[in-house]
């Protein structure tokens, strides 16, 4: 690697130095000197080539997904994986979560809800493995909590963290109810 910062790397590839934009996730997991392994997606566009480049290829996975989505470019792609991680964007498109990602600069209602559409059935497909959800948490169980407790008038933010702890407490054999109520306590 020839040259390191938070939008983008030049390494060095056999005397050749390729120009690779990066997202702020890429960033923290790579070395600041030396050499690191890093896998690439090429745009093509009318006026440039350009390299993209990700420390996971879940990462780069999740950035093609990304893009194939009307409306979301490479560089609003970028910006989400810089605000996020590829497992949280997952876990936000599987449960619906509008909110979440509509708080990525450059998210609106419309294209957060055109990317939960697109993707939500091939995000399960494609990534069954390879990209785990948060430890512990039963996705269903979660987002009925979730809804429950925003129609209670409470923040997601706050009931999200809170649902978070008494599930990886109690695991997943807690019933709907008991898990509201705990979180009802807990506020």
């Amino acid at each position: 690697m020839v040259e390191k910062n938070p939008a983008y790397v030049v390494i060095d590839c056999h005397g050749v130095g390729y120009m690779l934009n990066i997202s702020i996730n890429t960033y923290d997991k790579i070395p600041h000197s030396g050499e690191c392994k890093l896998y690439a997606h090429q745009a093509i566009r009318e006026d440039a080539h350009v390299l993209y480049g990700f420390a996971e290829k879940e990462e780069r996975l999740m950035f093609r997904d990304l893009i194939s989505v009307s409306g979301v470019g490479a560089a609003t792609a970028r910006v989400m994986l810089s605000s996020m991680s590829p497992s949280d964007i997952q876990a936000s498109i599987i449960n619906g979560d509008v909110s979440r990602l509509k708080a990525v600069k450059g998210i609106g209602e419309k294209t957060a809800q055109r990317i939960i559409v697109d993707l939500k059935s091939k995000i399960g497909k494609e990534n069954s493995g390879s990209i785990s959800l948060p430890a512990g948490i039963h996705n269903n169980l979660r987002s009925e909590a979730l809804n429950a407790l925003e129609t209670l008038g409470f923040a997601r933010n706050a009931a999200e963290k809170a649902v978070d702890k008494i599930i990886r407490d109690e695991g997943n054999s807690i019933s709907l109810e008991e898990l509201v109520r705990r979180v009802l306590k807990n506020f």
